[in-house]
């Protein structure tokens, strides 16, 4: 129960720390390295047909005859990313790499969460263990 405890107030701490913009900013850095072009809304037309696709979501478009992925970001750049299937998929793998190394280094930071001393806020800061 401690290490479930602590790993609760480790992952809030971990999700407090990072900044929206941060998340934004490595996704789309991600997003760019997966293989998306990022086309900017710069006149009020295209700006009107941004905010009319789902907001921060991939939606799945078809343009030409091909299979295209849309990720609009209206608020953060007026931007949206636009990839081939080859793009999403490397976007997926890339993605659930980083959940994997995020939660790695989760595991690896709760063994050491034993070792802290919670002397100041006594046995159960939480009420939970």
């Amino acid at each position: 129960m401690v290490r479930i405890g602590a790993s609760i107030a480790v992952l809030a701490l971990c999700v407090a720390c990072q900044s929206p913009s941060q998340t934004a900013a490595s996704r789309e850095e991600i997003m760019t390295a997966s293989g998306f072009k990022r086309v900017a809304a710069t006149t009020p037309q295209q700006q009107a047909t941004l905010r009319q696709l789902p907001p921060n979501k991939f939606s799945r478009q078809s343009r030409k005859g091909q299979v295209v992925f849309v990720y609009a970001d209206p608020t953060g750049c007026a931007c949206m990313f636009v990839g081939n299937l080859d793009a999403y998929t490397a976007y997926k793998n890339t993605m659930r790499d980083k959940k994997l190394a995020d939660e790695q280094a989760l595991s690896a930071n709760e063994m050491t969460m034993n070792d802290v001393d919670w002397g100041p806020w006594g046995p159960d800061p939480l009420g939970t263990w």
